[in-house]
């Protein structure tokens, strides 16, 4: 077992990178990040659709350890987000391969062989998945969808050639990425149709513009205040119906005082409650559902046809453009590329459609493998990225405990994750997010995205590794070690 452990990071958005940076950071400087595109960012570089934004402010939305004082505003847009990393990949930039799409990765012989599209092989001590949630657009199967005759595009694969000036637009979906597009391409499309399937709780969003350069220690506690403010705010969705409650009650203020037509603000009232969905925050989604050349559609879509789309009642919505505000498939976890374990098993085959690993980052037959940004992660009101510092920080423990014990791997074990898997069942399944059906849900109803509980107490679980929790194994090698 060499000194130093080699790793591999398998992707460049948040999560890989945060892992890179940390890693060169502790002095370890044997890591090799792979990266499928020709450019960092993840999500906020696929993600490039008219009002992309951040709905939790920069301050808090960044890295602790490389801050920025200089962000435009409190919440950044696609473009500031983007380029503050790739300002902060700079300091890695030596160790990360480009245009390398991971098809394969085995555990062999108390290594990880990880194979490339083309055939090229590399080996590591450690692998780290840090491929992130959203990157596989979810496109609902209707019927006559191959017979539209015009434009249809995903909001994560956004076709900025086609021109919607005048256009009869159809947008399917009112989520998180719709609330942001919806209103920048209302006022030039001729008509705009909304298919809701169901209404999202939306608060008001305190943006502003910000002017200069922030003082560091005003930046610093601008960062604390906001933390505070997502914890109380993950608090409220989490802790009964009676604060639930209280989300609800400013949701429906803001949309009183946005919608002043009566019909229109019952199609938009959420029938469930706060939180069980994502909640949103937009100060110009309900005025831009409210212009005279916007139709909110609730009826259940039945099937497209060469020029529109049908609905339940019967009507056809005629359209030019398609496009799908559906979001991503999450809840399987499925990643793009195959995990083999010790025992030959792959990890989709152990997971069987219910995804779960200890802390949200490992899983019992999958030596020194992390995931990050994995199962049970995934927050309802604070910054993800406090969790990935978490796992990050995880993760350097992780390799420098293995390197100090001379073993070649570092393994769950079983009992513990079992225990920790059966204690997120529990905690979740009489949660906010268990009552209704979203993208928090896996097929058999398990909700195996979110953490369910404050981002304070996962920071604390994971802030040292537990050696008693893990196995060291030794493995020969070709040179007999």
């Amino acid at each position: 077992m060499p000194a130093n452990p080699e790793v591999i990071v398998i992707g460049a958005g948040f999560g890989g990178l945060g892992v890179a940076l940390s890693l060169r950071r502790a002095g370890i400087d044997r890591f090799t990040v792979l990266e499928r595109a020709d450019g960092v960012g993840g999500v906020w570089r696929e993600n490039t659709y008219p009002g992309a934004a951040c709905d939790v402010p920069s301050s808090l939305y960044s890295y602790s350890f490389a801050p920025h004082h200089s962000w435009p505003r409190r919440y950044s847009a696609q473009p500031d987000i983007l380029a503050y990393l790739r300002r902060s990949a700079e300091e890695v930039r030596d160790r990360i391969r480009f245009g390398a799409t991971v098809v394969a990765a085995s555990f062999d012989g108390g290594r990880w062989r990880v194979e490339l599209a083309g055939g090229e092989v590399l080996e590591a001590d450690v692998l780290v998945s840090a491929v992130g949630q959203l990157n596989r657009p979810s496109i609902p199967a209707l019927p006559g969808l191959d017979g539209f005759e015009g434009p249809v595009f995903h909001s994560a694969r956004w076709r900025h050639d086609v021109d919607l000036d005048g256009k009869r637009v159809a947008v399917v979906g009112t989520g998180a990425s719709a609330v942001q597009f919806v209103p920048r391409i209302q006022p030039v499309a001729g008509q705009l149709t909304v298919f809701q399937r169901s209404a999202p709780h939306v608060l008001p969003k305190p943006d502003a513009r910000l002017r200069g350069r922030a003082h560091p220690w005003t930046a610093r506690a601008a960062r604390g205040g906001v933390w505070l403010a997502g914890e109380a705010l993950t608090g409220l969705l989490t802790a009964g119906r009676f604060s639930r409650g209280l989300v609800a009650g400013v949701a429906a203020a803001h949309r009183w005082l946005r919608v002043r037509d009566r019909d229109l603000r019952e199609r938009l009232r959420p029938r469930e409650q706060a939180g069980c969905k994502r909640v949103l925050f937009s100060n110009d989604w309900y005025p831009a559902l409210a212009a005279p050349n916007v139709d909110v559609v609730t009826e259940t879509i039945t099937g497209i046809t060469a020029r529109g789309v049908r609905t339940a009642d019967g009507r056809e919505h005629a359209a030019d453009v398609l496009i799908w505000g559906t979001g991503f498939e999450v809840a399987d976890f499925r990643l793009p590329m195959t995990v083999t374990g010790a025992d030959g098993r792959e990890l989709a085959d152990v997971w069987a459609g219910r995804p779960r690993a200890h802390l949200g980052m490992s899983v019992p037959g999958f030596p020194s493998f992390f995931l990050v940004y994995g199962p049970n992660t995934n927050l309802g009101g604070n910054s993800i990225v406090t969790m990935i510092e978490a796992q990050c920080r995880y993760v350097v423990a992780s390799v420098r405990h293995l390197a100090a014990s001379g073993a070649n791997a570092l393994d769950v074990r079983p009992d513990v994750a079992e225990a920790f898997d059966a204690e997120m069942r529990s905690r979740l399944a009489n949660g906010v997010w268990s009552g209704c059906g979203s993208w928090y849900r896996a097929d058999d109803g398990s909700v195996t995205t979110n953490w369910p509980g404050s981002t304070r107490e996962y920071l604390r679980r994971t802030a040292r590794l537990r050696a008693e929790d893990h196995v060291l194994t030794r493995h020969l090698t070709s040179e007999g070690v």
